[in-house]
């Protein structure tokens, strides 16, 4: 017999149940807004950006930008795949069988976590003054642990790593806590063991792993 839902999933339940397409499609615009305007300010702190700009100086920056603007969809569809496999497998080991295309859809759900901090850097650059360069732009990552040392304190193999254990990171993590409770039906207690496993192990693998294999 099904268990039924506690009063904390029936109401993220409700909370997303609309259209996933739609979403998708207002998803992905968002980021490519923000991260359009945020190469701008990037290319916008170069020294004599107008000049060389005219001179075409900028022409490859602006291929692999669009490269990676049409890219981008692909990337976050590849990313929930991946996500939810994680999650799937994770629980698989423990035990515990969950419909993969509910993890899939939750995944899609929980990547608007990432949007903020996307919009964070874009308004803290918004006005940058004249001593901004564009790698610190490039290189911001708000409420992580690389902002907390500063970027000019750590090692440049560091940087990706210290940028990526940030408190959005927690939030997303709290959010697939709910969500996995939602979709399993299973206890938060169960479900915390779950993301561990499934999300946080992962990632603290990937990072150990781009760590040691970066090179100046």
């Amino acid at each position: 017999m099904t268990k039924p839902l506690s009063s904390e999933a029936q109401r993220l339940k409700d909370l997303i149940d609309f259209d996933k397409r739609i979403y998708f499609l207002i998803l992905v615009i968002l980021f490519l807004i923000i991260r359009y305007l945020t190469n701008t300010l990037i290319l916008e702190s170069i020294p004599d950006y107008d000049a060389l700009e005219q001179r075409g100086d900028f022409m490859i920056f602006h291929i692999f930008n669009a490269l990676n603007y049409l890219w981008t969809p692909f990337a976050f569809l590849w990313k929930f795949t991946v996500i939810s496999f994680l999650f799937w497998w994770g629980a698989f080991m423990i035990g515990y069988k969950v419909p993969y295309k509910e993890l899939w859809q939750f995944a899609l759900v929980a990547e608007v976590v990432f949007l903020f901090p996307e919009l964070i850097r874009l308004l803290v650059f918004l006005d940058p003054s004249s001593s901004v360069t564009y790698q610190q732009i490039d290189e911001y990552r708000a409420f992580s642990v690389l902002s907390l040392l500063g970027p000019e304190n750590v090692a440049d193999k560091y940087h990706y790593a210290l940028g990526t254990l940030n408190i959005f990171e927690i939030f997303y993590g709290i959010l697939w806590l709910y969500g996995f409770h939602m979709v399993s039906r299973r206890s938060l207690g169960e479900s915390s063991i779950v993301v561990f496993v499934s999300y946080f192990i992962p990632l603290a693998i990937w990072l150990t792993f781009y760590i040691m294999v970066y090179k100046e």
